[in-house]
């Protein structure tokens, strides 16, 4: 099964859920937003498969300097891609593309039912 990790290193989540998979002997490769970017079309797949309230992460500091109107940008599909795309800390984390189809977050107990 190819797995790909997409995330930020330094964030706490990933590295719980890379840990995670070390730990189960999954293989995996992992994107680094920062170093390699957010592809929009990548982006509005996810958005298509899981829904803009599930793929952009609202809690973080980054959304929330966000002006009034970037915010509603966020609202459809098309103006959420464009939106992650250039704020890719944005992107709810992680997110696992796998060949049963796509994680977002890391939640032990679907992550296991998904991969293991």
């Amino acid at each position: 099964m190819s797995i790909h990790v997409y995330g930020i290193p330094n964030c706490d989540t990933i590295k719980k859920a890379r840990k995670w998979l070390e730990a189960q002997g999954i293989d995996y490769t992992f994107h680094d937003y920062k170093k390699e970017g957010a592809d929009p079309a990548r982006l509005e797949a996810w958005i298509a498969a899981k829904g803009v309230g599930v793929v952009l992460n609202k809690r973080g500091t980054t959304y929330r300097k966000l002006s009034d109107a970037e915010k509603a940008q966020g609202e459809d599909a098309a103006g959420a891609a464009t939106l992650l795309e250039a704020n890719p800390s944005m992107i709810k984390r992680p997110i696992v593309e796998h060949s049963g189809g796509i994680l977002v977050g890391f939640k032990e107990e679907e992550w296991k039912a998904a991969l293991c």
